[in-house]
């Protein structure tokens, strides 16, 4: 293991320096930490609740004092613990781990869902400015679901920005894949990013393949040491959380039979995906 896998790897407590609530089950939380303020897109870290459980979180956004931000949805024990937490209690941190986004120029496409617009907000930011043209479609059930909507707009101009509702409480009402389906259909673009639901990013590929576009998507797997030696995040052949868990068009093509289809659980255990 190398120097900074070992530094990335060492526990760090800090405390919390601020808490936004995004939704009604989302928490942005910011703490400093310097090993993880050198983050790049799409890379993520481990977070320690003291006294219940560590939890993966892709970084949502980096500042040059360190200041580091994640977005914590709240849907089981840990991540209640956490949305329970205030400002000034202390957490415990481990990363970052894992690869980042490549960073393109020319027409950009984002395709994103639930928090997992955190990590292509945080993209968003670092490549605004060197895209041609750069287009972010976000998708949620409701519109009380649309996460960080307005930094989206703020980064990319309001025409840039499509959004869709399932329900129809904003924007268009229909998943996310539909607009990107027609936007597809009559301009080309040079790179595709997206992470949210599987299943959504999986129609997204089948878009990207169909269409020849270089594609890249962030995956979510169950992860428990992060450096790679648990197995618990496998795909595959893979370990998300050290061979990704950023993933090109060629990597998912050897990993078809699973991507969007099926995970593992706690006990290595293959089930269908929701």
């Amino acid at each position: 293991m190398s120097d900074y896998h070992i530094a990335a790897n060492k526990y760090r407590t800090t405390p919390i320096l601020s808490i936004t609530k995004e939704s009604a089950t989302v928490k942005t939380f910011a703490f400093n930490d310097k090993t993880c303020g050198n983050a790049k897109p799409g890379q993520f870290l481990m977070l320690w609740i003291p006294g219940v459980d560590e939890i993966p979180f892709s970084i949502l956004e980096t500042g040059k004092d360190g200041t580091v931000s994640v977005a914590v949805r709240r849907v089981g024990e840990a991540t209640e613990a956490m949305h329970r937490k205030k400002v000034g209690d202390v957490i415990g941190i481990r990363g970052p781990f894992g690869n980042s986004f490549s960073v393109k120029r020319g027409k950009i496409m984002m395709v994103g869902g639930g928090t997992g617009i955190a990590p292509l907000l945080f993209l968003t930011t670092k490549i605004a400015v060197r895209a041609q043209k750069l287009v972010f479609v976000i998708g949620a059930k409701t519109k009380g679901e649309l996460l960080f909507l307005d930094a989206i707009e703020k980064a990319c101009t309001e025409t840039g920005v499509v959004a869709t509702t399932e329900d129809g409480s904003y924007g268009l009402k229909c998943l996310a894949t539909e607009p990107v389906e027609s936007l597809l259909a009559k301009e080309e673009f040079d790179m595709i990013y997206t992470c949210g639901p599987e299943k959504m990013m999986r129609r997204v590929f089948d878009l990207a393949e169909k269409h020849k576009i270089t594609f890249e998507a962030s995956l979510e797997r169950l992860m428990r040491c992060a450096i790679g030696l648990c197995g618990s995040c496998v795909i595959g052949k893979y370990r998300v959380c050290r061979d990704g868990p950023v993933f090109n068009r060629e990597r998912l093509r050897e990993v078809i039979a699973e991507f969007g289809k099926s995970k593992r659980d706690f006990d290595g255990k293959e089930i269908p995906l929701e």
